[in-house]
Formats: structure tokens, sequence, C-alpha cells
């Protein structure tokens, strides 16, 4: 039996070029599909959510709604979320549908949320965009697989870390 959902992330990068992707996938008609309709059509102040394109009028498929993490807090930063962030997320969702990790059948009937970071400080569009499609597609991958393994998640219990913090012990 297929999850009902599936819950992706990955960081990919280091410095303020680098993603942070967190991803819901699942069946149109489920809460998947509650969750993108009431995001699209709830934004809240500095947080519109918005379809991924490949292209203008070609949003990538299963639709993915893109949901930024960080409201733009330049010009600069916002045109970095609206251009390569979205690029790379669309790139990397395709590229999950190209290496059969969401079928094509899938590609019609479900969709993707995807909560991006894009660090205001980023300042490098190359980075940002080749980034986020890593971040993307590794974080649908972990959802299909149902990662992490609870086995790490216990190993890492004491040791706890991220880009931001690391505790003195």
């Amino acid at each position: 039996m297929t999850q009902a959902l599936q819950i992706g992330e990955s960081f990919i990068g280091t410095g303020a070029n680098a993603a942070h992707v967190n991803t819901v996938f699942g069946h149109r008609e489920g809460p998947a599909g509650v969750a993108w309709a009431t995001a699209l059509a709830t934004p809240s102040q500095g947080h519109v959510p918005f379809v991924t394109v490949l292209r203008p009028s070609l949003p990538v498929k299963p639709l993915t709604l893109f949901v930024t993490k960080a409201a733009p807090a330049s010009d600069t930063h916002g045109l970095l979320i609206w251009g390569p962030a979205q690029a790379g997320l669309a790139a990397g969702v395709a590229d999950a549908v190209a290496e059969g990790v969401i079928s094509v059948e899938q590609s019609d009937t479900h969709v993707v949320i995807a909560a991006v970071w894009v660090n205001p400080e980023a300042d490098d569009a190359e980075l940002v965009y080749r980034n986020n499609r890593a971040s993307a597609a590794q974080a649908l991958r972990s959802g299909a697989a149902s990662l992490p393994h609870i086995d790490d998640v216990l190993a890492a219990r004491d040791s706890p870390s991220n880009p931001f913090f690391t505790p003195k012990v």
C-alpha cells in the first residue's frame, strides 16, 4: 500500500546559498490536496504561496505549491525566491518524476507542497538554483523511502546540530 502522505526533507549546500526544502506529497483528493488548496487560498503577509512553473504557463507536474519559509527581505532576495529557487524546485520535482520516484500517473493525481528556505543573504543565483534543484529531488526521494530511519534518529539524539547551532557537549 502506498503512503497517504510522503513527507521529505533535504538540506543541500553550504553558506548563504544553501537550500533547505521540506516536501509533502500526496493525492489531490486527500489531506495533501486539501492543504495545497487551503495554503494557496490563504496567503499571509510576506508569505504568498504560488504554483511552481518550469516557465510561464508551464507548471511542473505534479502541481507543486512553493511556500517560502522567509518573507522577501529585499528586492534581490525576492528575485532569488521567484527566480532561481522556483526554477530549481520545478526542475527537482521534474527530476523526481523522470527518476520514477513519482510515477507519471501520480503526476496527474497528486500534489506537492514545498516549504523552501532562501537565505536573505544569498548572492549566487546559479548556486541557489542548483542547490534547490538537488534539495527538492532529495526531499521527494526521502519522503518516498520514509527516511530517515528511526535508528539514525535515535543515534543522533545526543548530538543534534545544524548549520546554525551545535550544542556544547
